[in-house]
């Protein structure tokens, strides 16, 4: 095979993997950027503030079942194949959507429609618990030598796709629709668009080949069974808890500069949606600019370096540029806090993915990874549109979520400081895969 034909098989390969990355996150980030019209339709209150609690206490339940998933779904990854796992996760990523898009309303069918609205966003975390793992994991596996951070930060950067997606498509119905019938039916056109996009993507997944890492160890006699994977899993506890807080950092800023941007800069900076969701894209470009170029960057420089750099750089900075934002709020001030928040969740997250998928060992890879992503994502993560609402609504500070932001990024530091206790190379973790 040509160079030039290896490189575009590669190409796909990124593309056909990363493609069930970006449904995953386009169908979160419909939910979040939705969610006062979702509290006003399916969890009726005299109190918006109770609407909107409601509504982002949902979406995080999706969170809550993405530990579950990364166990489950990562278990028969590891053991059925990369492959076999990511169609699966991309089929009932699927139904979760269909069944929110297709929800009655409170109105209709009263309490029922919330708990269907629930059942959706549970279905939606179950399969998510796995898709960041089991992504980022293929793209580790196919990367060339010296490559592997450029390649892995695509699963971010298919992520960033799908948050100017959705971004265009808020702008767009903003401009065509009255603020009224976008309330009552229109949030539901971007997750009927989720569920049209599912054909495409289920034939770009079917023709994925299996990685060769993983079908080497499939043909060998100590690939390890389901019971020895969860074992493994059991016997690493301690660096899978490090790898959690590894990704903290990283998931909390993601959601604050993306999901909780169109509701910060509506509800709390009084701006307009067409400004917030013009800042969001904005967010998107950004960070699949820097996404790329720092995950190349940690190939030659080293993850460390970067992880301390910018977990650091939250820290110090986070709420002193909230709390000059929320004095002077508009368009152009809400733009400079989230392009410098997007530059700072990038650059860590480049070298973050990548340090994640290096640190697990090889027989519980996608499982270890998953179940760590998936618990930062549960415990702090998924819940920072809540967690932002409410510090607001009972301090009656606004750059309050400064202090939040602060918290993720002194996760970061630490843990990485333990991921590597003084080494240059990943700390080196118990394998019990194969005991007996």
């Amino acid at each position: 095979m040509s160079e030039a034909s290896h490189r575009q098989n590669q190409i796909w390969s990124v593309v056909r993997v990363s493609s069930g990355n970006f449904l995953e996150m386009y169908d979160f980030f419909v939910f979040g950027y939705y969610a006062s019209a979702i509290g006003k339709a399916f969890f009726p209150s005299g109190s918006d503030f109770a609407q909107l609690m409601a509504a982002f206490m949902t979406f995080g339940a999706g969170f809550l079942m993405r530990p579950l998933g990364a166990v489950v779904l990562g278990t028969y990854i590891d053991h059925h194949g990369r492959r076999a796992g990511l169609l699966l996760t991309l089929m009932l990523m699927a139904f979760g959507t269909l069944t929110i898009a297709l929800a009655p309303t409170y109105a209709t069918i009263g309490i029922l429609a919330p708990i269907i609205v629930v059942i959706g966003r549970l279905v939606q975390g179950f399969s998510a618990g796995v898709e960041l793992g089991g992504v980022s994991v293929y793209l580790s596996e196919i990367a060339t030598p010296g490559n592997k951070g450029f390649y892995v930060s695509w699963q971010s950067g298919s992520q960033q796709i799908a948050v100017i997606f959705v971004a265009l498509l808020g702008v767009w119905l903003a401009t065509i629709l009255p603020p009224e019938s976008l309330t009552a039916w229109g949030w539901r056109i971007p997750f009927l668009v989720g569920c049209l996009i599912v054909p495409l993507i289920f034939l770009l997944r079917r023709s994925m080949q299996e990685t060769e890492d993983f079908a080497e160890r499939k043909r060998s006699a100590s690939h390890p069974t389901p019971r020895q994977i969860v074992r493994a899993l059991v016997a690493n506890w301690q660096t899978v808890l490090t790898g959690m807080l590894l990704v903290t950092m990283t998931t909390v800023s993601f959601y604050f500069i993306t999901a909780y941007t169109p509701t910060f800069g509506k509800e709390v900076l009084k701006l307009s949606s067409i400004d917030s969701l013009l800042v969001t894209l904005c967010v998107g470009l950004s960070n699949l600019f820097w996404l790329p170029v720092m995950g190349a960057l940690s190939d030659r420089v080293g993850r460390k370096p970067l992880l301390l750099v910018f977990s650091v750089l939250l820290f110090v900075s986070a709420y002193p540029i909230l709390s000059w934002l929320v004095v002077s709020p508009s368009f152009s001030h809400l733009l400079m806090v989230e392009l410098w928040l997007s530059f700072i969740y990038a650059s860590y997250n480049g070298a973050m993915v990548v340090a994640l998928t290096e640190i697990i060992p090889v027989e519980l890879r996608t499982t270890g990874f998953s179940v760590a992503y998936s618990l930062a994502t549960a415990i702090f993560g998924g819940f920072t549109p809540a967690v932002s609402t409410y510090l607001i609504e009972a301090t009656g500070n606004r750059a309050i979520a400064g202090l939040w932001l602060m918290f993720a990024a002194l996760c970061g530091f630490v843990a990485t400081l333990l991921a590597y206790r003084g080494r240059r190379e990943p700390a080196r973790m118990v394998s019990a895969a194969a005991s007996p």
